[in-house]
């Protein structure tokens, strides 16, 4: 059974929204590539940009700590989107990480050690709304999740 990922805390206001971060052109040109290059319609593409942008944030959020984090298979699709348009990243590096260029390394065979939801769990602590579904890596536990590979 997946772990819940809690919202922000109600106390201290409402969900962040990437799309107060992001130019509205630029969220338009990347929902098209992801259309371009997946079988998504408008909705889906802008849950997995959405969530490659949180997760983004909060890793530049988080840059020096060592928090080991990765996104699961699907918010990675987003984040590579983002990663590939190069000069719009760069902008996003300058504005959301001192201009430092955050490098993603992918996540290849850590999806069962807890990576994807304690990744999942610290976006929606800073306040990110986190679509839970996209996370689905997280659901995977060895012994009690059928679809698990480690059995």
């Amino acid at each position: 059974m997946a772990t819940a990922v809690a919202p922000a805390d109600p106390i201290v206001g409402p969900l962040r929204n990437v799309c107060d971060h992001i130019p509205a052109d630029l969220w338009n040109k990347q929902i098209g590539l992801l259309m371009r290059d997946y079988p998504y319609d408008t909705i889906m593409a802008a849950r997995v940009l959405g969530q490659g942008y949180a997760y983004l944030l909060t890793a530049m959020a988080h840059r020096g700590e060592h928090l080991g984090l990765g996104p699961s298979s699907l918010v990675d699709i987003g984040v590579h989107t983002i990663i590939l348009d190069t000069v719009a990243y760069a902008e996003l590096c300058k504005k959301h990480n001192d201009g430092h260029f955050l490098h993603h390394v992918p996540a290849v065979e850590y999806k069962d050690d807890g990576t994807v939801l304690r990744t999942a769990q610290l976006i929606a602590a800073d306040g990110w709304d986190v679509d839970l579904p996209l996370w689905a890596d997280a659901a995977k536990c060895s012994p009690c999740h059928p679809g698990s590979d480690s059995h």
